[in-house]
């Protein structure tokens, strides 16, 4: 599967943006997805992740209430809401898949970058204070 990140861009802190994922490929459907982000000098961490089948949602605690992962399986389309941006969020964000994601509740499988068999471009996100 391929995946096209897009939407970054540069907002203020407490501000907003709405990153989507396009899907190409391979039925999207089989696939769990995953947000992570990569600040310079720093290692990729993850955001958030949904469950190929029933929907489950994962979020890192530092962004679980602010952020939001969806899916539109009829668009191919991952989306993840970013609201009350904080500087902190600054940094590349790539959208992942793996057919795995979900299948088990393993938080520790789900949040790690090494489970995801297929990564997006990324897209920057800059939130100036």
């Amino acid at each position: 599967v391929q995946l096209q990140a897009s939407g970054g861009g540069l907002v203020q802190a407490g501000g907003s943006l709405r990153l989507s994922c396009a899907a190409s490929g391979r039925p999207f459907g089989r696939y769990g997805m995953g947000w992570f982000r990569q600040a310079p000098g720093k290692e990729r961490e993850f955001v958030a992740a949904i469950s190929r089948r029933d929907g489950n949602t994962y979020y890192s605690d530092s962004d679980k209430g602010r952020f939001a992962i969806s899916r539109d399986n009829a668009k191919n389309t991952l989306y993840l809401q970013m609201n009350s941006l904080k500087p902190e969020d600054t940094a590349i964000y790539y959208c992942a898949a793996d057919t795995t994601i979900g299948l088990v509740a393993d938080s520790k499988l789900i949040k790690a970058p090494t489970s995801y068999d297929y990564w997006g471009q990324g897209t920057q996100v800059t939130v100036s204070s």
